[in-house]
């Protein structure tokens, strides 16, 4: 028995699980690493979110914390006004958008170019700019609109006062307006022009051709944009925080913001947030079924002709309802904003006397957090974009080539941010790794990780289109005169798409750079980002050096939308997928 004893062991006994590691295919190694990724990136911050809602802090269930969270009156009411803000919003988006996509996509409108420009505009302008910029036009007292109105006409009330519900969803809606734009173009770019001459025809006019046909066509992609603009208004928190807590307008995140006031609430945070998750939920599922009803738009193939809507001098008022919406949506708040960071007081008008470099001298050379701001907010964006747009690639490839079984549910996975509200996405990182044993609150690599798993349907959106444009032939080329997987992917496939994950890089890192919902719960005292020290300026009531400080971030945002224009086409940002 000891000489039994004494025997060497098998190698294979020797190794364990070093050996068993080994022995599993690299495709299985690679799709068990990527569920891993996920799981930590998406998967485990929700779950940890939602057994944080009945847990209390010793680990023990309640109910306690949703009794808490819908038990006064004041919280109810901010869940009733999210749903009130979204629905006026989405309403007002949608009134804006859906004449400027049919201007541009049907008609023979002048200025479509410049239609465009400002589309993509009011997408790039980070909201919260927008919001002070409009604090600034239609403050009741000081606004520049209501200090000429009353210099005009002598009158003592406000001709507009942007600190009211309506003026707040009017704010929020000026800046979602694109996205409504771009679901519609899309849907009326598809539509024969036979439909519409068939409404002339039996005696319609151009008008009434379009109210009648052309829109109801569309009508699937006109109510998908309005459940997006829905989705993004109750999740939003920099506009609703700047206008609505000064006109003391509770809305569901303004509510979630201070549950993490001292002392953080952190168990009833994530039990008010279960209905905004679930509403976006719900939402989400009845858009998509809306768009898969194809049979609302006619899709006619390659017989379908297209031509432009001669309007007449109607064409001109199109384009003055454009430029209009332009003008409120990007260049007054833009001009204004510059205005005031080039002022000493920005109430007192444009004049020489008044004009200084101070606020700039101020933050470049004498704040103690800005250019640290502006360096974290920089890397921390290169980083998440570039973390997510590995695992977005990778997933995709797996997914697009279905090389594993079980692909589509890391696509499932990677999805699934999507639906969830990044405010939620970031209370759940601070359920799941703010504590031990990971500890992690206010660092940046937790705030990376949020930005990565925020934006990450995102690069997963873009690579899997960039991977369905290159047919699995060609690799396979490659493999039958001798060369690996590798070697294909790395001479056929990356060259081919590289430009499209360029722009899918560009796209998720000019989106970080401006988040504020997740940054503002996940920062720490030198990881403040540019979003977050912004809105703690806005708190100071320095419009001045705020103004200067949102001007060096639209620098910023604008040099990289160029770059972005330049190497990935001019509507980059505004593809859809």
């Amino acid at each position: 028995m000891a000489s039994d004893q004494a025997l060497p062991r098998p190698a294979a006994a020797r190794t364990g699980w070093a050996a068993r590691l080994r022995n599993v295919e690299p495709i299985m190694a690679l799709w068990i690493a990527l569920a891993l990724a996920l799981a930590f990136l998406v998967a485990f911050p929700l779950i940890k979110l939602m057994i944080a809602s009945v847990e209390t802090r010793d680990g023990a269930f309640t109910l306690n914390n949703y009794a808490t969270a819908y038990g006064r009156a004041r919280y109810l009411e901010a869940l009733f006004n999210s749903l009130k803000l979204g629905a006026l919003s989405a309403a007002i988006a949608t009134l804006i958008a859906v004449p400027m996509a049919w201007a541009v996509s049907r008609t023979d409108m002048p200025g479509k170019g410049f239609c465009w420009a400002m589309v993509m505009a009011a997408f790039v302008l980070p909201p919260y700019l927008g919001a002070i910029g409009w604090i600034l036009l239609a403050g009741p007292n000081s606004g520049f609109l209501n200090v000429l109105w009353r210099a005009v006409t002598g009158a003592e009330d406000p001709i507009v006062n942007i600190y009211t519900f309506s003026g707040l969803a009017t704010v929020i809606a000026l800046h979602s307006f694109p996205l409504v734009f771009l679901f519609v173009k899309s849907a009326l770019d598809l539509i024969s022009s036979e439909m519409e001459d068939a409404a002339n025809i039996l005696g319609a006019g151009t008008f009434a051709t379009m109210r009648r046909v052309t829109l109801p066509l569309a009508g699937p992609a006109i109510l998908g944009g309005f459940i997006i603009v829905f989705l993004e208004t109750i999740a939003l928190f920099g506009t609703p925080a700047i206008i609505g807590i000064p006109a003391r307008i509770n809305v569901v995140t303004t509510q979630l913001w201070q549950f993490f006031e001292h002392p953080v609430r952190m168990e009833v945070a994530a039990a008010y947030a279960m209905p905004l998750l679930l509403i976006t939920v719900a939402m989400i599922g009845a858009q998509k079924l809306l768009l898969a009803r194809k049979g609302f738009v006619s899709q006619t193939g390659k017989g379908g002709e297209r031509r432009e809507i001669k309007l007449g001098a109607w064409r001109w008022v199109m384009f003055a309802w454009c430029a209009g919406v332009g003008l409120f949506a990007v260049m007054l708040p833009v001009m204004v904003l510059v205005q005031a960071s080039f002022a000493k007081a920005w109430g007192r008008g444009l004049s020489v006397d008044n004009f200084t470099f101070r606020n700039y001298y101020h933050l470049l050379f004498e704040h103690d957090m800005a250019l640290t701001s502006v360096w974290n907010t920089i890397w921390f964006s290169a980083a998440a974009a570039t973390i997510a747009l590995i695992i977005a690639l990778l997933v995709a490839y797996m997914v697009v080539r279905k090389l594993s079984r079980f692909a589509d549910a890391l696509g499932f996975l990677a999805m699934a941010p999507f639906v969830i509200p990044g405010i939620i996405m970031a209370i759940g990182f601070y359920a799941a790794y703010a504590s031990p044993p990971f500890a992690m609150y206010g660092t940046a690599a937790l705030i990376i990780l949020a930005f990565a798993a925020r934006f990450l349907p995102i690069a997963f959106a873009n690579a899997s289109a960039a991977m369905r444009a290159v047919h699995p032939e060609m690799e396979e080329a490659v493999r039958i005169l001798g060369g690996g997987r590798m070697t294909a992917i790395r001479f056929v496939t990356a060259p081919l798409v590289k430009r499209a994950l360029l722009g899918g890089w560009l796209i998720v890192f000019i989106v970080a750079t401006r988040e504020l919902s997740a940054a503002v719960f996940l920062v720490g005292p030198r990881t403040r980002t540019m979003s977050v020290l912004l809105y703690d300026l806005s708190e100071a009531g320095n419009f001045e050096v705020l103004a200067a400080f949102g001007g060096i971030l639209l620098v910023i945002t604008m040099v990289f939308v160029a770059v972005g224009m330049k190497l990935a086409g001019r509507d980059f940002m505004l593809r859809r997928s």
